[in-house]
């Protein structure tokens, strides 16, 4: 797939048609109320993918890899087991480092990219907050990203009751990031508690993708997404594209 444009995080089936109306280029599916990158039970799943289709490419959150590499393995499993004959896999998945800095993460990493089927892309993914959530550095995210040949770099925040993504590290550290992954060849997305008017600062940054929730939602990222808050949010994203 292409790793293009603003991905919407969703948690229900009614989120999806929202999320496509308001003409999200990548629905991602997670349960936000589990954390950063919490997983959704394979029934959310299956519904979420009959909404979406082959209309767009859609993610999956799959939690952390200190749940285990057993854990993830069997909630990827679930996500593709839970679809209806001839439906479209998810494009990737991906799993957070909370907590792994001291642990062997490497290897579990390649543990769990072994254990899922082909054709599923693997999400590195660098928590910009790295050491409140006790997580590699995003550097040491990214050369494992190239040496396991992820292809994709998520930068988010794990922390999601704090300062976003831009509140959390200086803007050009985050640049240096975003180059240092596409130096290795990785597509990057950006998270992290985003706002819409901080979307032009965030694309001036360099990623491929920009990553969404709480600025899409009535009431905030446990609240339900809105298409016409998607739809600013792609108003928006456009415009700084037509400008540069």
């Amino acid at each position: 797939m292409t790793w293009r444009g603003l991905l919407v995080s969703v948690r229900s089936e009614a989120e999806a048609t929202e999320a496509l109306a308001g003409g999200a280029s990548i629905i991602d599916v997670k349960e936000p109320l589990a954390g950063a990158l919490g997983a959704a039970s394979p029934a959310v799943i299956g519904a979420i993918a009959r909404e979406v289709g082959s209309q767009r490419p859609w993610t999956v959150a799959c939690g952390e890899l200190g749940d285990g590499v057993d854990a993830i393995a069997a909630r990827v499993a679930g996500a593709v087991g839970s679809l209806a004959a001839g439906a479209v896999p998810p494009a990737a998945f991906k799993v957070g480092l909370a907590g792994m800095a001291d642990a062997a993460w490497r290897d579990a990493l390649a543990a769990v990219r072994d254990r899922v089927p082909g054709g599923i892309a693997h999400v590195a993914v660098a928590y910009a907050d790295w050491r409140q959530a006790a997580a590699p550095s995003p550097e040491e995210v990214i050369e494992a990203a190239h040496a396991l040949s992820c292809g994709v770099l998520l930068i988010d925040t794990f922390d999601k009751e704090s300062a976003g993504l831009l509140g959390t590290v200086p803007a050009p550290e985050i640049a240096g990031w975003v180059a240092r992954g596409r130096h290795h060849g990785l597509a990057v997305a950006l998270a992290g508690r985003v706002t819409l008017a901080e979307i032009p600062a965030v694309k001036s940054l360099g990623p491929d993708v920009v990553a969404l929730r709480s600025a899409v939602c009535s009431n905030g990222r446990a609240g339900p997404v809105d298409r016409r808050l998607v739809r600013d949010a792609v108003a928006i994203a456009s415009l700084g594209e037509l400008q540069q």
